[in-house]
Order: C-alpha cells, then sequence, then structure tokens
C-alpha cells in the first residue's frame, strides 16, 4: 500500500502508514482487519509503492497491512524496505511484528530513529487462533531489543484485548520490558471473548505502576460499560 495519512484506529502517535510488502500473511490470525477484503493474494513486494517519497519528521507505521517481519517474507524485500527508510532518517519508524525474534536479523540496516513493537492479546493459548510464535516467545526477544539496539523504544500491543489471567497476563508484559504499553479493545466487531472493565481497569493499576500504559480511544467502550 502507498504511504497514506494514519486513520481511523490507529495509534495517535503515528501519522503515516506504509506497507510496500502485502498480501497472505503466514501468521493467519483470526482478527486481522485485512481479511475484510477476502482472499488476498500471496505475500509480495509492490517495486512503486517502494519508492515512494516518505518525506521528512513523519512516524510511519511500516508494515501496517502485514506482518513484515513474519518467516516466510524474504530477508531480501525486508532489506529493501530498511534501505528505503534509511533514506529518510528525520522520519521515526514503528515496526511490529508478532515474530519480534527476526528482528535481529536485521540490526545494522534499521534507520536511526526506531520504535519495536509486538501484540500480546492475552496469556491464555486456547483463545487466539494465530500461527505466529508463542507470547512468551515475543515477550523475551522484544525485551532484549533496547539492549541489541541503542536508542530504540519497544512497545508492547494489547490489542484486542482478550479474557486474560491477570499475573500471567502482567508476568508476560514485564518480560517483555516496554518503554512503554498500549492496550485498546475489538473495533471490528468480532465477538472476541473479552474482559470485563473490572478486570481491564486492575491490569492498568498493576502495570501502571511498572511502565507507561497508554488506553487507545476503542477501549472506551469496555470501560464505559
Amino acid at each position: 500500500m502507498p504511504l497514506k495519512k494514519s486513520v481511523g484506529n490507529m495509534y495517535d502517535f503515528v501519522t503515516h502508514t506504509w506497507s510496500p510488502v502485502r498480501g497472505k500473511c503466514k501468521h493467519d490470525c483470526s482478527y486481522c482487519y485485512m481479511k475484510k477484503w477476502g482472499d488476498l493474494p500471496p505475500m509480495h513486494i509492490d517495486e512503486k509503492d517502494l519508492m515512494v517519497d516518505l518525506g521528512a519528521d513523519r512516524f510511519i507505521f511500516v508494515g501496517h497491512a502485514v506482518d513484515l517481519f513474519a518467516d516466510d517474507v524474504p530477508a531480501e524485500w525486508i532489506e529493501k524496505v530498511l534501505w528505503r527508510c534509511r533514506e529518510y532518517p528525520t522520519n521515526k519508524y514503528l515496526f511490529q511484528s508478532k515474530n519480534p525474534a527476526r528482528f535481529t536479523e536485521f540490526l545494522d540496516k534499521f534507520p536511526p530513529s526506531v520504535v519495536f513493537g509486538t501484540t500480546i492479546e492475552t496469556n491464555r493459548t486456547t483463545y487466539v487462533e494465530s500461527k505466529a510464535p508463542s507470547y512468551m516467545e515475543r515477550a523475551e526477544a522484544i525485551g532484549e531489543m533496547e539492549e541489541l539496539v541503542e536508542g530504540c523504544e519497544t512497545i508492547v500491543t494489547i490489542e484486542p484485548i482478550y479474557d486474560f489471567d491477570l499475573d500471567p497476563l502482567v508476568e508476560i508484559i514485564v518480560i517483555a520490558k516496554p518503554t512503554w504499553i498500549n492496550i485498546g479493545a475489538d473495533s471490528k466487531g468480532h465477538g472476541l471473548p473479552e474482559p470485563s472493565k473490572e478486570q481491564i481497569v486492575k491490569l492498568i493499576e498493576t502495570l501502571d505502576s511498572k511502565m507507561e500504559v497508554r488506553k487507545k480511544n476503542n477501549l472506551k467502550r469496555i470501560l464505559n460499560s
């Protein structure tokens, strides 16, 4: 997808989104918003979109339409995307993946101002239909990034938040050691097994004593219920 201004239920700190690699993602998460388009084509890189002008002083979510670091994305494609980002060093870039361990393959190729992120929707393995690495694998991998990439920030996103067990979920998040955490609800009407208002309030209170917590606007649907 070409560079677009961030709209809708996106992070409020992101100004633009850009995904020159797209198609059917190996992780095949059941709630993926890209599935609204029906059957997706095979994974591919759009060379025309790759050469778009990324501008200056923007905060760009790279790979919002697919997991750029899934195991089946060729390293050559990832390197091309990172090379293009490096051409615009005044921008800040978000790279979010459910396979953050693969970030380490490209440590010397990322642009200078980067936020690394991962998604951890719950601690319960029976809820989320996905072929992505486990929550603990994601947490351990993202927890290493601040030491491996000088000056980077890391985030964990709990969105869409599923029903959870407080202590086990907090333990996973603490292992991830994020700079900050985002919490958001399902905004696409998937009918997911969601936690109660009381559970979310307790989670926020517990995490808030350990790290910065940011609540996405779509969380109001549950908190105001």
